[in-house]
C-alpha cells in the first residue's frame, strides 16, 4: 500500500475547495478510495452512477432507441447496459464501428453527467473539505485540468482481475477489451498527481488515503 507523488499539483476551477480526480486501472478499487474520500468529509461525484441515471432521461433514452432499436432494451423498456456495452467496446477493443458508437453515446451522455456534477459542486457546503471527481474517462475527457490533484489508483493486474471475476462476472478477455479503449495504464500514471497501491487490508487503504488527503489540503491552503 503506497502514495507517491508524480507530479506538482495543478490549479483547478474552484476556489473554495480543492478538486481531487481519481484515475486508474479498471478494479484498482477507485470506488473504494470515493468512499473512504466521502468519509472524510469531501463531495464525491460519481460519473458512473450518473451515468446510469442519464440511461434514465427521457430524451437520452429516445435518442439511443432511435439509434439502435429496442434491441438494446429490457422486456420492462428499461434501457440494458450490457447490450450496449457490447455497441460500444469491440472484440478488439478498437473497431472504427466502436470509436464511432461510442464516441456518439458520450456526446448525449457526457453533457448530462458534467451538468450535474457542477450543480453539486457548486452547491457543496463550505465545510466540504474537498470535491472528488470518479470518472473512468477522467484525463481521456479532460476533466483533469480541473482538478487540483489527480490520483492513481493501482493494483497487480491478478488481483483486479478476481475482482472483476466476483463483482462483474468479467474474464481476462473483458478485461483486456474493455483496456485497450482507454488511455494506456503507464501514461494516465506518469500524469498523475499521485499514485496509491491498492493491495493490502482496507485499514491499510484508508490511512493511505487520509494521509494523502491531509497532503493536498495542505498544499491547496498555502496556495491560496
Amino acid at each position: 500500500m503506497s502514495g507517491t507523488s508524480a507530479r506538482s499539483m495543478s490549479t483547478s476551477q474552484s476556489s473554495v475547495h480543492p478538486v481531487i480526480g481519481l484515475v486508474g486501472a479498471i478494479g484498482a478499487g477507485k470506488s473504494t478510495v470515493a468512499q473512504e474520500l466521502a468519509a472524510l468529509g469531501c463531495l464525491v461525484s460519481d460519473s458512473d452512477a450518473l451515468a446510469r441515471a442519464a440511461l434514465t432521461d427521457p430524451h437520452i433514452h429516445r435518442a439511443i432507441t432511435q439509434r439502435w432499436g429496442r434491441e438494446v432494451l429490457h422486456g420492462d423498456g428499461t434501457i440494458d447496459r450490457a447490450k450496449v456495452a457490447a455497441r460500444v467496446f469491440a472484440s478488439d477493443g478498437e473497431s472504427a464501428e466502436a470509436q464511432t458508437e461510442r464516441a456518439w453515446l458520450e456526446s448525449i451522455v457526457h453533457p448530462f453527467i458534467h451538468e450535474r456534477r457542477r450543480e453539486a459542486f457548486a452547491n457543496a457546503p463550505r465545510d466540504t473539505r474537498a470535491l472528488v471527481i470518479d470518472a473512468p474517462l477522467l484525463i481521456e475527457a479532460g476533466l483533469d485540468r480541473d482538478c487540483d490533484s489527480t490520483w492513481f489508483i493501482d493494483a497487480p493486474r491478478a488481483m483486479r482481475l478476481e475482482r472483476l471475476e466476483r463483482t462483474r462476472g468479467w474474464s481476462a478477455e473483458e478485461l483486456d477489451r474493455r483496456e485497450k479503449s482507454q488511455m494506456p495504464l503507464d501514461r494516465k500514471r506518469l500524469m498523475s498527481d499521485h499514485v496509491i497501491v491498492n493491495d493490502g487490508p482496507l485499514g491499510a487503504l484508508r490511512a493511505c488515503v487520509a494521509r494523502t488527503l491531509d497532503l493536498i489540503l495542505a498544499e491547496f491552503v498555502r496556495k491560496k
